[in-house]
């Protein structure tokens, strides 16, 4: 039983990589037999894996196959939306509980980043490290387990909007604004700069996906 279950679950997180790198696109039709092989799983744990993420709304029916799901403009305005409110207070609440360690990780991943800033898939997977880490900081399991789900769902945003010229070093800037209101404690100011941040990403993503230069 405990292997079928750590089956289930690498199939899962597997599959949901997956879909997070970018292999797997939104309106890509995902099949079990050719999943299996991929991933070197039986062919249930992948099934099970698959309704479970059609479940949390991050595949669709297109009748009888599985597709990865898109976002609409008004599901991502509600996504953003939630986004920005939960991660203000995980800001907030970690600049009253992180320990000294986890803020100065969090400093040395925006340093590290600044040497990465014009490679917007890099920049790409260390901000996701960022944001989890700044998650962890808040020392509420309740709520970084909801913003883990908001999380899953922006992988089915096709493209970074880090990927705009000029947005990585902004961003970079407002990650300094976050860690610096982090280090002096102060909780409003971390809540406002994570909100902002939040922000002009969703600014950014709203003028990338109409065309806008």
């Amino acid at each position: 039983m405990g292997d079928q279950k750590q089956g289930q679950k690498d199939a899962y997180a597997l599959i949901l990589d997956a879909i997070d790198v970018g292999m797997y696109r939104p309106g890509d039709r995902l099949v079990e037999s050719e999943l299996a092989e991929r991933f070197g799983v039986s062919r249930t744990p992948i099934r099970e894996a698959l309704q479970r993420l059609e479940t949390q709304s991050l595949l669709a029916r297109d009748g009888r196959s599985l597709i990865v799901s898109s976002l609409d403009h008004n599901q991502l305005a509600e996504l953003y939306v939630v986004r920005t409110e939960l991660e203000g207070l995980a800001a907030r609440l970690a600049a009253r509980h992180a320990a000294e360690e986890e803020i100065r990780v969090l400093r040395e991943m925006v340093e590290d980043d600044r040497k990465i800033v014009n490679d917007p898939s890099a920049l790409s997977r260390s901000n996701r490290r960022f944001h989890k880490q700044i998650h962890l900081a808040s020392h509420n399991r309740y709520l970084v387990q909801q913003l883990d789900l908001v999380h899953r769902t922006m992988a089915l945003l096709a493209t970074t909007s880090l990927a705009v010229e000029g947005r990585g070093e902004t961003a970079i800037e407002e990650h300094e604004a976050i860690v610096a209101a982090l280090e002096n404690r102060d909780g409003e100011a971390a809540h406002e700069a994570l909100k902002n941040h939040i922000s002009k990403a969703f600014e950014t993503r709203l003028k990338l996906d109409s065309g806008m230069d």
